[in-house]
């Protein structure tokens, strides 16, 4: 729906982690593996990745505000090991997650968060889960396979513009952020 004469543009942003290739493909093939079991929509594989923080809507001038939001986070690069899937019922996701959530994506996460509430946004007051959507619209009644370790070395995060299409969802980097330490 086009925006009415004189309203300004808006664009979907979120902050993540985005796998590396060898680590995007790994989730992929790990994604057919489960919708062989539950069915489901598989994500395409240039849309795999960890949501830090959805901001949800913005006037396009706000996005420079983002810019400099995710500029101005220091945080160290780690090592992210996903080891397992899950499967949320209430919304047909089948997800692959770590055991164990690193300290420093633990602190990104919780960092931008404060950072943009500060800012005046409204965000979903849920703790933090790491995960990665595998499937959507999944229907899982027996047990997930099991996945090989897949890791990668988070040296980056994004900010991504989402735009709805009649194929899913398309996303658009806007500014990456690298490690500074």
């Amino acid at each position: 729906m086009a925006e009415p004469a004189g309203a300004p543009a808006r664009r979907r942003v979120f902050f993540a982690v985005w796998p590396d290739a060898p680590a995007a493909g790994a989730l992929a093939a790990a994604a057919q593996r489960a919708a062989v079991t539950c069915g489901g929509r598989p994500t395409r594989r240039e849309n795999l990745h960890i949501t830090l923080a959805f901001v949800g809507e913005v006037e396009d001038e706000r996005v420079d505000m983002l810019r400099a939001t995710g500029g101005a986070l220091a945080f160290e690069a780690f090592d992210l090991e996903l080891e397992r899937l899950g499967y949320w019922r209430h919304n047909r996701i089948v997800w692959a997650g770590a055991r164990s959530v690193p300290a420093p994506l633990s602190a990104l996460a919780d960092g931008l968060n404060q950072e943009l509430r500060a800012a005046g946004y409204r965000l979903d007051d849920k703790p933090f889960a790491a995960h990665i959507t595998l499937l959507r619209k999944a229907n899982c009644t027996g047990d997930l396979p099991r996945i090989e370790p897949i890791r990668w070395k988070v040296a980056e995060f994004v900010l991504v513009e989402s735009v709805l299409d009649a194929g899913g969802s398309i996303y658009t980097p806007v500014a990456r952020f690298a490690c500074q330490r």
